[in-house]
């Protein structure tokens, strides 16, 4: 059972916004909310879980009840972890409002299989729809591509890529560098990214329990270099606030993209910021 000390501001801030072209809102982790003028809300990634502690301890609020979200087109997912794939997350905001459940194989398996999202909440077969590297998605007045990743520790993620009107975002899931990225960089004009970014800690291992030193994202250097291949415009790091041990500071970005034609700027949000695209 999820419980956010937020309340429902976050949730009600989403569905009460209108905006000129497209608004995203970050939820920590590596959660976005983008919603379009013509009201098409998207979740992506979206986590309210508290992590495996003493493994891996949330060091942010919960910033809003799923079960609070009355209004969403579609849920995305990138790859299969458990900060990513969580059925008490986002099968309640499936259940709620209808959203179809977008991810790859081994994600949709974790869903439908693992954690038996249709045994625990009202979902019916429809709402889960397969996607792959090279898939074109339409869902209200986003395009939406799906396009590779480089995820080690993950069995198949993918990234999106959302064109609208009013501008272009990606989302990279927890990838890496890519030598895939330039060719995207050429493809698309992309104004805001997000990439995963954290630190290297001594995280208690999965099975032994015992510290093991632990690298799941981005540095300093890896995350400048997916923003240069990538084009981007502006860069929103990621993830760097969720995990005790693995947090870093995404203001040290300024001096490693300092040199470099892209980024062009920093997007530096917290949990429950919203930003124009």
């Amino acid at each position: 059972m999820i419980h956010s000390d937020w309340g429902d501001w976050l949730v009600r801030d989403v569905e009460d916004a209108s905006p000129d072209g497209v608004v995203i809102w970050y939820l920590g982790c590596n959660g976005f909310v983008l919603k379009g003028s013509e009201g098409t809300t998207i979740y992506v990634d979206p986590y309210l879980g508290v992590g495996d502690p003493p493994r891996t301890v949330r060091m942010i609020p919960v910033p809003f009840d799923p079960a609070d979200v009355t209004e969403a087109d579609a849920v995305l997912a990138t790859h299969e972890h458990s900060d990513h794939v969580d059925g008490e997350s986002q099968a309640p905001i499936l259940e709620a409002t209808g959203a179809t459940f977008y991810a790859p194989d081994d994600s949709l398996a974790v869903a439908r299989e693992k954690q038996r999202w249709t045994d625990e909440w009202d979902l019916t077969d429809e709402q889960f729809a397969e996607v792959a590297e090279g898939d074109t998605l339409e869902i209200g007045e986003f395009t939406v591509h799906v396009e590779v990743a480089h995820d080690p520790d993950a069995t198949h993620p993918v990234s999106y890529v959302f064109e609208h009107d009013a501008g272009t975002f990606f989302h990279g899931g927890d990838t890496k560098p890519s030598d895939e990225f330039e060719r995207l960089g050429a493809e698309y004009d992309i104004d805001l990214g997000a990439l995963a970014f954290g630190t290297v800690g001594q995280i208690p291992d999965k099975e032994t329990r015992e510290p093991k030193r632990t690298r799941w994202y981005n540095d300093e250097n890896q995350i400048v270099e997916c923003a240069s291949a990538l084009q981007f415009d502006r860069l929103l790091p990621s993830h760097w606030d969720m995990w005790k041990g693995l947090t870093a500071d995404p203001t040290a970005l300024h001096h490693h993209a300092n040199s470099f034609a892209y980024p062009s700027r920093l997007e530096i949000v917290e949990i429950g910021d919203r930003v124009d695209l």
